[in-house]
């Protein structure tokens, strides 16, 4: 896990595996999103489209992106501070496989938090065409390496097996 002091600006990471797309991904997400475009959901309606297909729900597209960014960013106990821009250039299909790219492109300790920091990454994914389909710069707040790590619970508990 990524501490603040193992970012630096220029740094390249890309994430160990990719995920392909089902379509119980996109109908889950697309329901528990409430979002009604039929073109996520609705054969019939896709088909008429341009695609003529169900286009994956572009919010899960994001989400996707970013929780495959979180290994290589995050996962020390990161917090989101806000993306400045979203782009989605290319459409999602099912059966699409999606990898996250990410580069560090500013770092800062916090001012107001002095055992975290601040940095900046864009990130974007590719589909197994190399095409970009999505693409975001973020800032997250990340904790320094002097930070107390979240201890692992113990147990008094003997092994049974």
């Amino acid at each position: 896990m990524r501490r603040f002091e193992d970012f630096a600006p220029g740094d390249t990471f890309r994430s160990a595996v990719g995920r392909t797309v089902t379509e119980t991904d996109n109908l889950l997400f697309t329901t528990l999103a409430m979002n009604t475009n039929e073109l996520h959901f609705n054969e019939e309606a896709a088909r008429a489209s341009e695609w003529g297909k169900l286009l994956v729900n572009s919010t899960f597209t994001l989400a996707l992106v970013l929780g495959l960014s979180v290994r290589d960013t995050t996962e020390a106990g990161g917090v989101n501070l806000g993306w400045t821009e979203i782009r989605l250039p290319h459409p999602v299909f099912v059966g699409d496989t999606i990898w996250a790219e990410t580069e560090v492109t500013s770092v800062r300790p916090s001012r107001s938090r002095p055992d975290q920091g601040i940095v900046g990454v864009r990130t974007r994914g590719l589909n197994q065409r190399g095409e970009v389909v999505c693409e975001f710069a973020r800032s997250f707040l990340v904790p320094k390496a002097s930070a107390p790590e979240r201890p692992f619970p113990e147990t008094h508990e003997p092994w049974r097996v």
